[in-house]
């Protein structure tokens, strides 16, 4: 006995081609699955002969092609006529890619990204995430504009009033320094121009080239709401900011001091933390004496360092308290080189790491993070021994005016002449770059803003705490806690002249420290000054501007109006519902947002964030220009369409990274093919001529009660039932924002269930002879289907599906604002499993034929064995199992008991009991494959003979590698079967040798 019900069957797997549907009629070609490379199996009328006659056959193509040509137009869409018309698959074989702007443009003007009121329900609103105004479009800006319009396309279905919020960053650093290059370029500096003209300079830029990203926004299919666009330096939006530094400096949460920041010298200014790139970079380690004060001349540590220059900032020298080897020195006095004898402490401290470098720690608290907060803690003064240039300052004495990296030279040829210098060696460590400039970053005591964290970090940890902000994934929620509870204070303050100028104004010839005003503006600071100090006073601003991140911070309810809280848009949209994002900048903006918005608003400024991870290349490699591998989601646009491109990316599980190949784009374009010609294929069945009213006797069957749907037919009511179980399935994948379930079930369930089994079933009634009510029934449950498909489809694919949707009859709305698919219809779970039943048979025959080589188009003769109720259902789809399975339809045989030819037959067994029985004669030359398998047998047993003997000679086993002798073993093992697997099958062919003659 052979049981095949489940094993593959590629022989059938089979793609049609792009305009298959137009050439011939459906049933000539079979698409049932899908395998690559793409086959085509065409199949003649003559072939199909046994199913249906020629007349029938003939009479079906003429006439079919002619009256598409007379094809009702007034049953199709209305929205598309009003629009100047959607390609149709009815008279293109492909989904032109050059239609998704013609289709976005339509949108737009229909006002569909507004928000509709005119439905009920709490307003759902996301926030996009401001790209900077210098950018062009990436594959992180792809990521979160697919997965953001995903989300607002969803719940627009859905009827809830959506506001997708657009807008812009200024990127303060990354614009300045475009423009100065641009500058640079004509012979211009900014340093030779006024603050005012280099700004105005700044904003011909943005106005000139600041509109690139929005528009590749736009041709990802963004459908937010163009009319609300935001930009951070707004006049709204600066009033924002401006508003927030005020009161948060009322409340005794902003101050100035010097403390430690991240220093880029070639910009000038202080950097955040996320503007830092840390690389593994091969350096070098050197190691230098530092006497003991006075100890004989053996007396001295060495200090391995990677920036010597810095010794002349050294406060003291530390070393474990546990380390032996210089327990004897601590609370001695060291000599720091080239300083003409200038003494620090040494000191025991634990921090120090006894196994890297010598084990002992010079301590340089003015450019070292942790050198910083050790001194703070041990109260050691701060030296700075560099300007903001990257020069040294007068502290390094002969090597003032010397840049960093030219003194760290000629500070080790003196350390060499002096007999200081023990050493150097090579060394890796992580190097921070700036992001913007690529130069090396110090870390540099600095004057600046900063705003105090504690408090407001308290109260965003008590939001997750308390379940009014979720995090998804909820792993994040430990490194989000993690972060918050070990926050510092944030510097603010930029030394840059783009961005939101610090609203804060000095008294001239007053301490800048102690004596300063914050207002709105220079007439309030000046009205200010004039009542504290008298009209003869002068004021002057301070010349930094804020942290870009600071106006970022506010950016869910800057937008919508806020400091004016009656404003409209901040009554009907704030708090918003979702921040969607990359992990990546939890920290530095989500945490932020949060934070001041529970401190300006009283609120979470939304209930969810959705993090997504990063796209890499198809190897799992960071995408970067230097590997080579970055990749332009244009150029990926313009080969595969935006709709395969979206489905690629949103497939992959939330916050985790996703690996983009080429393969997986390719794929999801031929998806899109598939959908494009069922659709060809629904439109070329449907009822045709000038009466429009049996096209609208299709749309009247409802399949929404048990009643109706327990009447369909066996295919359809399994086809109906299954697609009630996807909407339930992928509705509840929507709202728990697992978008790659989502994905994957639509998908699964369009091409192997939909293409692959019911359309290939609806052909036995649309080109077969039976009643016309079967027809109806099998028009009506392609379309009912196929709609619901695309609306499921819609968030993922907006541009295919909106094409498809406008072809289909009687669209009143465009799919983009139609009504998402009711959840909870009926589902007959009977049918469900019948249906399985015979889709096993049917896999059963279809792995036969591929094992005995049987020719595709070749009908074979079969019994089929089961119980009266198995066969009841079966035989009434005799039709089908006929199509599917390739089977002479005059020679199909239903028997409660094994048929005649029995022993001389393949014996099938499916499920439910059901059985099938296939002469062997119908499927091969018995002759001929018996002198085939005779021949491969005795190669077999051959092959098996020479590694028995391997496996049996103790020289091969003892001395081989093991696992050689393992494979050995497996292949042994293998062949073994194959031997008796083959000799089943040609006894079973010597059985039926006499029959044959």
């Amino acid at each position: 006995m052979v049981s095949l019900a489940r094993a593959p069957y590629p022989c059938f797997r089979v793609y049609e081609s792009l305009s298959s549907y137009s050439h011939e009629i459906p049933s000539c070609f079979s698409f049932m699955a899908v395998a690559s490379p793409p086959v085509i199996y065409p199949v003649t009328v003559n072939r199909l002969s046994s199913l249906f006659s020629r007349r029938r056959c003939c009479f079906g193509i003429a006439s079919f092609r002619w009256n598409l040509s007379r094809l009702n137009r007034k049953c199709f869409s209305t929205a598309a006529l009003k629009n100047g018309g959607f390609t149709s698959p009815k008279t293109s074989n492909f989904f032109d890619f050059a239609s998704e702007e013609r289709i976005y443009d339509w949108w737009e003007s229909q006002g569909f990204f507004k928000p509709n009121f005119d439905h009920e329900g709490d307003p759902f609103v996301i926030p996009m995430p401001p790209p900077n105004v210098t950018g062009s479009l990436h594959m992180g800006h792809t990521m979160f504009v697919t997965l953001e319009d995903i989300m607002i396309r969803y719940f627009r279905m859905k009827g809830r009033p959506t506001l997708w919020l657009p807008g812009t960053d200024h990127a303060g650093i990354a614009t300045q320094l475009v423009v100065e290059r641009m500058l640079a370029s004509k012979g211009l500096k900014r340093s030779e121009m006024s603050r005012e003209e280099f700004t105005n300079k700044v904003w011909e830029w943005k106005e000139k080239y600041g509109g690139t990203i929005t528009k590749q926004v736009r041709r990802l299919g963004a459908s937010c709401d163009w009319t609300r666009e935001r930009f951070t330096l707004d006049e709204q939006l600066s009033r924002a900011v401006t508003d927030a530094f005020i009161r948060l400096h009322e409340k005794g949460l902003i101050y100035q001091g010097s403390y430690m920041v991240n220093w880029s010298p070639n910009l000038q200014t202080a950097v955040s933390d996320l503007e830092v790139e840390y690389s593994e970079e091969t350096g070098t380690l050197f190691f230098v004496k530092y006497r003991v004060a006075g100890g004989s001349r053996s007396d001295y540590l060495t200090v391995a360092t990677t920036r010597p220059e810095t010794l002349f900032g050294d406060t003291a020298v530390a070393v474990h308290p546990e380390d032996e080897r210089y327990s004897k020195y601590i609370g001695k006095q060291a000599i720091v080189p080239l300083t003409f004898g200038r003494h620090v402490p040494i000191i025991a401290e634990k921090y120090v790491d006894k196994e890297f470098g010598t084990g002992v720690l010079k301590i340089s608290p003015g450019h070292d993070h942790n050198d910083y907060l050790l001194a703070r803690k041990l109260g050691l003064p701060i030296l700075n021994v560099m300007n903001k240039d990257g020069t040294l300052n007068e502290v390094a004495g002969l090597y003032s005016g010397l840049d960093r990296f030219e003194a760290r030279k000629k500070l080790w040829s003196a350390l060499e002449e002096t007999g200081l210098a023990v050493r150097k060696e090579p060394h890796t460590s992580r190097v921070p770059r700036s992001q913007r400039g690529g130069e090396v970053i110090e870390p540099l005591v600095s004057k600046q803003w900063f705003l105090t964290m504690e408090p407001l970090a308290e109260k965003a940890l008590h939001a997750v705490e308390k379940g009014e902000l979720t995090i998804l994934p909820e792993r994040f929620d430990k490194i989000y806690k993690h972060w918050l509870t070990n926050i510092k204070d944030w510097c603010i303050s930029r030394q840059l002249w783009w961005g939101h100028r610090i609203p804060v104004w000095y008294i001239t010839g007053k301490d800048c420290e102690e004596e300063y005003i914050v207002a709105r503006n220079g007439e309030e600071a000046l009205a200010i000054a004039y009542e504290r100090y008298g009209k003869s006073v002068e004021i002057y601003q301070d010349p930094d501007v804020l942290d870009t991140w600071f106006s970022s911070s506010l950016w869910p309810f800057s937008t919508l109006g806020w400091p004016d809280v009656s404003c409209e848009d901040f009554r009907k949209f704030y708090p918003t519902t979702v921040l969607e994002t990359g992990h990546d900048i939890l920290f530095f903006w989500v945490a932020r947002m949060v934070m001041m918005g529970i401190e300006l608003t009283g609120t979470v400024p939304f209930s969810y964030v959705y993090l997504h991870g990063l796209i890499r290349d198809s190897q799992g490699r960071k995408m970067s220009k230097s590997l080579g591998n970055v990749i332009d989601p244009v150029d990926i646009i313009k080969e595969y369409g935006t709709d395969a491109l979206r489905f690629t990316i949103s497939l992959g599980t939330a916050g985790q990274d996703l690996n983009l190949s080429t393969e997986r784009l390719t794929s999801n374009k031929a998806f899109i093919n598939k959908l494009w010609n069922a659709g060809k294929f629904i439109l070329q069945n449907l009822p045709y001529g000038s009466d429009s009213s049996k096209l609208e006797g299709l749309l009247a069957y409802k399949f929404d009660t048990e009643e109706s749907l327990i009447k369909l037919p066996l295919p359809e009511c399994w086809v109906v039932s299954e697609l009630h179980n996807l909407i339930d399935s992928v509705t509840s994948s929507y709202e728990k924002f697992f978008f790659g379930d989502a994905g994957r079930e639509i998908y699964d369930f369009f091409w192997g269930d939909f293409a692959d089994w019911y359309i290939e079933s609806s052909k036995t009634r649309l080109y077969q002879t039976g009643s016309q009510s079967d027809v109806s029934i099998a028009q009506a449950v392609l379309l009912y289907v196929y709609e619901n498909i695309l609306k499921l489809l819609h968030p993922f694919m907006p541009f295919v599906t909106e094409e498809l949707w406008q072809a289909l009859p009687f669209r009143k709305h465009a799919l983009i604002v139609s009504k998402w698919p009711q959840s909870s219809l009926p589902k007959d779970e009977k049918s469900m499993k019948r249906f399985e039943n015979l889709q096993s048979l049917i896999r059963a025959i279809r792995n036969a034929r591929a094992e005995y080589s049987v020719e595709p188009a070749k009908r074979i003769s079969a019994s089929i064995v089961g119980n009266a109720e198995v066969l009841g259902y079966v035989s009434s789809e005799k039709q089908v199992l006929a199509l599917l399975s390739r089977l002479d339809i005059k020679n199909v045989h239903f028997m409660d008991s094994p048929p005649d030819y029995a022993k001389h037959s393949v014996h099938l067994v499916a499920e439910d009991g059901l059985e099938a029985y296939l002469p062997l004669t119908d499927m091969v030359d018995v002759s001929a494959e018996t002198q085939r398998l005779t021949k491969r047998l005795s190669k077999m047993q051959s092959e098996y003979d020479a590694l028995l003997a391997r496996l049996t000679s103790p020289h091969f086993v003892e001395k081989a590698p093991e696992e050689i002798v393992r494979g050995v073993r497996e292949k042994a093992t293998e062949t073994v079967e194959k031997i008796a697997l083959t000799k089943n099958r040609l006894a079973l062919l010597e059985s039926s040798i006499p029959q044959s003659r």
